[in-house]
């Protein structure tokens, strides 16, 4: 977890095999601790394909089978239909707007929200950007993409800068004022 924090997690990424690899993560994470999806996470990319979403876009039911029965994911039907549903989705989503990580980024106006929060008790589990996030993306198709999940992906990929004001990580975080 301290490795996670420290050297990935808030830092402004716009690759977009990282940003499906986190959207699949956090859904997968719902109802569980975070820790166990990362646990996980080598066996969630020999599973999906790298987390290439043209790759798990082609999953049909026979991998759903196989991908029930390995033990390096989380084992949860509704979740790794999801990931491929999503999968399927990240594909349009790209197809109509050239670019999926832009259009994601767009909810943040491009550049990521500094909340400057002084303890963890002040951050949010939602916010008025992760509920159109939210509903955007499950309007096109997205499961497991409801606003705390669409935060917990923000706060992940470096769309909002959350560490608080005495974090290291700070300083390498290139945030713009929040509004």
């Amino acid at each position: 977890m301290l490795a996670y924090h420290d050297e990935e997690w808030g830092l402004p990424s716009r690759d977009e095999r990282h940003l499906f690899e986190m959207l699949i993560l956090e859904g997968a994470q719902a109802g569980l601790s975070w820790e166990t999806i990362l646990n996980k996470r080598e066996g969630y990319r020999k599973a999906f394909a790298g987390f290439d979403p043209d790759g798990v876009a082609r999953f049909d039911d026979r991998r759903v089978e196989r991908l029930m029965a390995d033990p390096g994911i989380v084992r949860n039907r509704a979740k790794i239909e999801a990931a491929i549903a999503n999968a399927r989705a990240w594909q349009a989503l790209r197809a109509e707007t050239g670019s999926a990580v832009e259009h994601l980024w767009s909810f943040v106006g491009g550049a990521p929200i500094d909340h400057h929060v002084r303890s963890l008790s002040q951050i949010p589990a939602e916010t008025d950007e992760s509920r159109a996030m939210s509903r955007e993306l499950k309007r096109r198709g997205f499961r497991f993409v409801g606003p705390t999940i669409c935060y917990a992906f923000m706060q992940a990929v470096g769309m909002v800068n959350d560490h608080t004001l005495s974090c290291f990580r700070r300083r390498g975080h290139r945030p713009r004022p929040s509004t």
